[in-house]
C-alpha cells in the first residue's frame, strides 16, 4: 500500500484503531492498516501451546511468543534483511524448528518484570508502528467442547479431537476461567475510533480473547465502529460447513451478546483450482450472502480482498482499502 495513503478524522487527526485476534490472519490485517493510521493497538491471545512457542512454553514457562512475534514483524520499520533474521527458524539441532524473534523474545522476557514488557521493548527494537499488546499476563490454556459432550484441553490438539468426535465444537474456554485482561488492552478498546476482530482462526485466534475479563464488555462499551473480518475460507479441523452466520453467531455467544456491528465479506471467488485444492482439505469459500446476518443485527460490506497466488489469502492492501472506505 501507498504509505501516502491515510485516514484522518475531522479535527481529531489520524483514528485510534485496535485489532484483536492472532496466528497468520492477525498480521496480515496489521500489514494493511499499518499505513493508515500510526495509532494502531494489536490485542493479541496467548493461548498457543503447540509448535516452537508451545516449546518455549514448557521449557521457560514463558507466555506463547510466536503470534505476538508474528504481528511485531507486521508492524516493524526495518530492514528486510532484519525481519528475515526475526523470523528465521533454526532447521537442526536443539534448537530446530524455533524462531530467532522467539528466542529474542524469551530474553527480553528474562530482563522485563512481566511479559507485556518485555512485547513493549521488542517493539521498540523494531521501530513498530503503534503497540502490539497480550491481551492477558496470566498463564491460560484453551479447552474445547464439542456437541457429543467430550472436551479436549489444549488449543494444538483441538484439530484432531475434532476430526476424532466428528462433530461441531459447540464452545471454548479458557483455563483457568476468567483470566484478568491487560488494563492497556481494555483502555484500547474504550478509546479506539475503529475496532477490528479477525481475520483468523475462529476458535482459537480470535474467540479466546472474548474469554478473557473485561475485553467483551469494553467491545460493548466502545463507541468505536466495530467490524469483524469475515475469512476467506472455512477451516479443516475448525470450521467445516459454516456459514457466515455460524461464524457471527459463535463469536456473540462466546463475546456474550452483540460485540460488533459490521462484518466485512470477500466478494472475489477464487480460482477454481485453488477452490479444489481447498476442498481436498474439507474447506470451502466463506461469503456472506446478501441479508444473511440482517437478523443478528449486523451490515455486510463486501470488497474484493483475495491475494493472488495458490494459496486463500487476504491481500493487506485491499483489506486497508475496505476499511478505509467503512471507517469513512
Amino acid at each position: 500500500m501507498d504509505e501516502s495513503v491515510k485516514v484522518y478524522l475531522p479535527g481529531r487527526g489520524e483514528p485510534r484503531i485496535c485489532a484483536i485476534g492472532g496466528g497468520h490472519g492477525l498480521s496480515t490485517l496489521l500489514r494493511g492498516i499499518k499505513y493508515l493510521s500510526s495509532d494502531i493497538t494489536a490485542i493479541v491471545t496467548v493461548a498457543d501451546d503447540g509448535g516452537g512457542s508451545g516449546m518455549l512454553r514448557e521449557d521457560l514457562g514463558i507466555l506463547p511468543p510466536g503470534d505476538i512475534r508474528n504481528c511485531i514483524l507486521a508492524l516493524a520499520n526495518t530492514e528486510p534483511i532484519m525481519e528475515q533474521v526475526f523470523d528465521y527458524r533454526f532447521s537442526e539441532g536443539s534448537l530446530k524448528g524455533q524462531s530467532f524473534g522467539n528466542l529474542f523474545l524469551a530474553a527480553l522476557n528474562g530482563i522485563s518484570d512481566s511479559f507485556d514488557q518485555a512485547v513493549t521493548r521488542m517493539g521498540q527494537v523494531l521501530s513498530i508502528v503503534g503497540r502490539v499488546l497480550p491481551v492477558t499476563n496470566e498463564n491460560v490454556f484453551l479447552e474445547a467442547e464439542f456437541e457429543n459432550g467430550s472436551t479436549i484441553l489444549g488449543e494444538s490438539k483441538i484439530f484432531m479431537a475434532k476430526k476424532e468426535n466428528d462433530c461441531r465444537i459447540s464452545q471454548v474456554r479458557l483455563i483457568p476461567e476468567h483470566p484478568k485482561a491487560l488494563s492497556q488492552s481494555v483502555e484500547a478498546i474504550l478509546n479506539a475510533d475503529l475496532v477490528l476482530l479477525g481475520p483468523g482462526s475462529l476458535y482459537t485466534s480470535i474467540i479466546p480473547n472474548l474469554l478473557v475479563d473485561g475485553i467483551s464488555d469494553a467491545l460493548k462499551q466502545t463507541k468505536a465502529k466495530r467490524v469483524y473480518v469475515l475469512n476467506i475460507m472455512t477451516q479443516d479441523g475448525e470450521t467445516e460447513g459454516y456459514s457466515a452466520a455460524d461464524h457471527v453467531s459463535a463469536l456473540f455467544r462466546h463475546g456474550g451478546g452483540k460485540i460488533f456491528d459490521y462484518c466485512l465479506s470477500n466478494s472475489r471467488h477464487l480460482p477454481e483450482s485453488v477452490r479444489k485444492a481447498y476442498a481436498l482439505e474439507g474447506a470451502e469459500e466463506l461469503m456472506a450472502n446478501e441479508g444473511e446476518l440482517d437478523p443478528l443485527g449486523v451490515k455486510t460490506f463486501w470488497a474484493p480482498l483475495t491475494a493472488t497466488g495458490t494459496y486463500a489469502r487476504h491481500d493487506p492492501a485491499a483489506l486497508g482499502r475496505a476499511l478505509m472506505q467503512i471507517l469513512n
